[in-house]
């Protein structure tokens, strides 16, 4: 076994706190990394607070990994020391279903193996994530990044990246298309780059008018106040695709109104409660609602040198680990432009 170091929410009500655990040994098919920098995502807070059902504590949050390749197993044949490379939000699947087969390991049909608090195949522990000092994770999972980037930026393209690719390329999204992003945080801010690098005309959809800024440095190529009622009006009917990026409580109704016939709006985001939508909205319009998970391996690893090809990466404000638990608060405040990246050089201060 490794001893790892890391920090972990210990229950819902206290803050993260170090954390000295045990990871599995090498095994032939295993990659060690040495991670370097972690993205903090929305999810980190939801689990660490208790807000999903099923938190095994002491959890250890982080999907957003990026690092240096240490040990590689007997086996492994696409990694070797001193390689760089990431884990994105898997660490395993049953590799056999009809999902799994086909390349989309997130829709496993027998559940995917998550990187922080799943049953970790084999052992008696849960998967521990990447706000730690390593990771051991098997090849099949592991991702190649390219040596010439600002490493701290890639790390949210391994969550915020791939969920909004994901569905782009799904929907073929492209030239002559017109797309609106709800929300311009995390996901909303990769959502507007990635569209509008497609070729895709890019609308924000915010609440928030001083973020028309924002926007148009983003990519963006309109900006709308949804409170603004004239200028909703101005864009009924009028979106091929919506990506609709928040978590909190929204008016689905509202924003499918906005799609064109056959248009179709695509929910990331996990609200708690039921969203309100009438069924005539869609039915006078052919519209559809669906929803889009991260992304399979393949096709994270083809976000990764799109966007190195593209120069798109995550724009981030880089921390230290002992900051976490205000980045949470500011998280909730929606006080981030627009990811949290912990500099996990910075673990060791803290920890005995």
């Amino acid at each position: 076994m490794l001893a790892t170091k890391g920090y972990a929410a210990f229950d819902p009500n206290t803050p993260l706190a170090p954390f000295n655990f045990q990871r599995r040994d090498v095994g032939p098919h295993d990659v060690l990394l040495e991670i370097q920098f972690c993205g903090v995502c929305h999810s980190d807070l939801h689990t660490a607070k208790g807000e999903w059902a099923g938190t095994n504590f002491p959890v250890v949050p982080g999907h957003e990994i990026v690092g240096r390749v240490m040990r590689v197993g007997n086996h492994v044949q696409n990694f070797k020391e001193g390689d760089l490379a990431g884990v994105g939000c898997m660490v395993d699947s049953c590799q056999s279903c009809p999902s799994c087969s086909d390349g989309y390991e997130q829709y496993c049909e027998n559940g995917f193996t998550g990187t922080y608090n799943s049953p970790e195949k084999g052992m008696d522990t849960p998967t521990y994530g990447g706000y730690s000092n390593q990771i051991v994770v098997n090849e099949k999972f592991v991702l190649k990044i390219r040596e010439d980037q600002e490493l701290a930026r890639v790390a949210p393209l391994l969550c915020a990246g791939i969920t909004t690719y994901s569905p782009l390329r799904h929907w073929k999204v492209g030239q002559g298309h017109k797309v609106g992003v709800v929300g311009l945080g995390g996901l909303g801010h990769m959502a507007v780059k990635l569209a509008a690098s497609m070729g895709a005309e890019v609308t924000v959809l915010s609440t928030s008018p001083s973020k028309e800024a924002d926007a148009q440095s983003l990519g963006a190529h309109k900006f709308v106040v949804t409170k603004d009622e004239n200028a909703l009006k101005q864009v009924r009917g009028y979106f091929d695709f919506i990506i609709n990026t928040v978590s909190a409580k929204v008016s689905l109704d509202m924003y499918a109104g906005l799609l064109r016939r056959d248009g179709t709006m695509i929910l990331l985001g996990v609200p708690p409660e039921a969203p309100e939508l009438h069924a005539g909205t869609l039915i006078f319009g052919r519209r559809s609602i669906a929803g889009s998970l991260i992304g399979g391996i393949a096709e994270t690893q083809e976000m990764l040198d799109y966007c190195a090809e593209h120069n798109i990466l995550s724009d981030i404000e880089v921390i230290n680990m002992s900051q976490i638990n205000t980045a949470y608060d500011r998280m909730l405040a929606g006080d981030v432009k627009y990811r949290f990246v912990i500099d996990m050089s910075t673990l060791e201060n803290g920890h005995s």
